[in-house]
């Protein structure tokens, strides 16, 4: 009973306690946490003096119950003060963000009232990038050499490939100079209304969208090209005749300078020694720099010929012209019976191409200290798969997208994608058809041991990571475009991004009639009797 009289004076002076406390509130308007931690604290105290065995059961539970709510109270005063705090430090970002954007302006209409003042005009560039007015002085100089373009893409969007300008007149004599171009979108008719570009604003608290563009690239050359590479499928009769008869007529015709590989320089001087113009090099080192002097690249063959020559090229790809002389040819439209007007178009320009995007692809061993000690990356233009090699187990792999868990894959192993593949291994297993110029990465289950695993096409901008755990049974094998295959053990990791480095293939018409075409004629698509016309029909109403 003393233990009980002791409770509830107890009970009392807290709930006196509770009431100033809620009458006196801080500013910040935070509880007092320190009259609840003595609440609290005299609570443990009291159950301490007090003989468990002499005190009622229903005390007990009394006395859990105003523990309990002391440490809710604690718990609601400190999430209030962090939510506070959050709360003033956004506003703070706010106000900051909001003199920033007043003072920019100011800025750019001090810049355009001068500009107007000593031209007589506004450059119509600076107005369109008057958002950035830390650039304007960079940007001034290419605005004049660009000019503005009326349905093609800005001087800051044009993608340029040239060699920087020699120093003399004999210097230029000299040295090569690489045929410089410059990409635009492309637009159906003058007054369409396709050439809008894909902008997004948010400007007084909306979110808009503008119309999309068609997306239809356009290749314009600024100067003649004057190098050409020409790859080849091997061991082909009919494509080493069509690769002697291409080479005379773009040396003789053309007055280009031609590179080949090896193999086939030796070929063409078997064929004739008035071959020995041809170039070619000596070692993978020179390899590296076949984009700095290479204006076109040519292919003779399938498109396996053209997965070789994207691999070539481990930086910037020069444009590629790819003739159909393989099996299927979803990225090969060009036809070799008529090369010779194919390739005036091309050289003449302008000329739609596909930007075809690739992946890159890094192996992490499990002991790396970080994810950035890494071995040789790959670059693959289909595909990159991890399957279960040899081993009559399943692979056991955990995925992850930019740090967030996605699936544990179970099965004979995972295809990771790009839309270009999505017509090659990604559509055997069951994955969807993608246009070439849609940026994703495709997600692809190889025979997943579940009813539920159905694909994915996952953003551009992400970085997928996959990881053999440590409890997986065997180890996993990862091939690149069906090459280079490597052992993954447990605890080892493959990352796959977007690489920077796009492939771009010349079309005959443009991307979405050549990708149509490729699907129709190659896998022969949707490919069905019609419908006879006479037969039964719904009544009229």
């Amino acid at each position: 009973m003393a233990a009980g009289r002791r409770l509830i004076s107890f009970c009392d002076s807290f709930g006196h306690e509770e009431a100033s406390v809620s009458c006196s509130k801080p500013e910040n308007g935070c509880v007092d946490s320190l009259s609840i931690f003595h609440s609290e604290k005299a609570v443990e105290e009291l159950l301490q003096q007090t003989p468990v065995a002499g005190m009622d059961e229903h005390l007990i539970e009394f006395s859990e119950a105003l523990r309990t709510v002391a440490k809710a109270l604690r718990r609601a005063a400190e999430g209030k003060a962090s939510a506070q705090a959050e709360a003033a430090e956004w506003k703070r970002r706010y106000e900051l963000e909001r003199t920033r954007n007043i003072q920019m302006e100011q800025k750019a209409r001090m810049a355009e009232q001068f500009s107007a003042e000593k031209n007589g005009d506004i450059d119509c560039e600076r107005v369109k990038n008057s958002d950035n007015q830390s650039m304007l002085q960079n940007e001034s100089n290419e605005h004049s050499e660009t000019g503005c373009m009326k349905h093609g893409i800005w001087s800051h969007e044009v993608l340029r490939d040239r060699e920087s300008d020699s120093n003399s007149n004999a210097d230029r004599n000299k040295i090569m100079r690489k045929a410089s171009f410059k990409l635009s979108w492309w637009c159906n008719g003058e007054n369409g209304d396709q050439h809008k570009h894909d902008i997004v604003s948010f400007e007084r608290g909306n979110i808009t969208t503008a119309e999309r563009s068609s997306k239809q690239i356009s290749l314009k050359w600024e100067s003649d090209p004057q190098t050409v590479l020409i790859l080849t499928k091997p061991n082909s009769v009919s494509v080493r005749i069509l690769c002697v008869q291409m080479v005379r007529w773009l040396r003789e015709r053309k007055k280009l300078n031609v590179y080949v590989e090896p193999r086939v320089k030796v070929e063409l001087l078997a064929e004739s020694s008035n071959f020995s113009y041809v170039q070619t090099w000596k070692d993978d080192s020179e390899i590296s720099h076949l984009h700095m002097k290479v204006d076109l690249v040519i292919t003779l063959g399938g498109d396996g010929t053209v997965l070789w020559a994207a691999s070539m090229f481990k930086g910037p790809v020069p444009p590629i012209v790819p003739f159909s002389l393989g099996s299927l040819g979803f990225m090969t439209p060009f036809h070799s019976e008529h090369f010779k007007d194919c390739l005036d178009s091309v050289l003449r320009g302008p000329i739609s191409i596909t930007l075809r995007h690739r992946l890159l692809c890094r192996v992490v061993r499990d002991a790396a200290k970080n994810e950035y000690e890494t071995e040789e990356p790959f670059l693959v233009l289909n595909e990159v798969t991890i399957d279960r090699g040899i081993s009559s187990y399943l692979t056991n792999l955990e995925c992850y997208c930019d740090n967030s868990f996605v699936t544990c894959v179970q099965g004979d192993g995972l295809i990771l994608s790009t839309t270009s593949g999505s017509t090659a291994y990604s559509l055997a297993a069951g994955g969807s058809m993608v246009h070439p110029q849609v940026p994703g990465i495709l997600f692809t289950p190889i025979c997943p041991h579940s009813l539920s695993f159905r694909p994915l096409i996952l953003p551009e901008h992400v970085t997928v990571r996959i990881m053999v755990p440590f409890n997986s049974r065997s180890p996993a094998w990862a091939s690149f475009d069906g090459k280079d295959r490597k052992l993954l053990a447990a605890g080892d990791a493959l990352l796959c991004s977007m690489a920077p480095w796009p492939v771009p293939t010349a079309c005959q018409v443009d991307s979405t009639n050549d990708f149509l075409r490729s699907i129709h004629d190659g896998l022969h698509w949707n490919l069905r009797k019609t419908q006879s016309f006479d037969g039964p029909r719904d009544r009229d109403l």
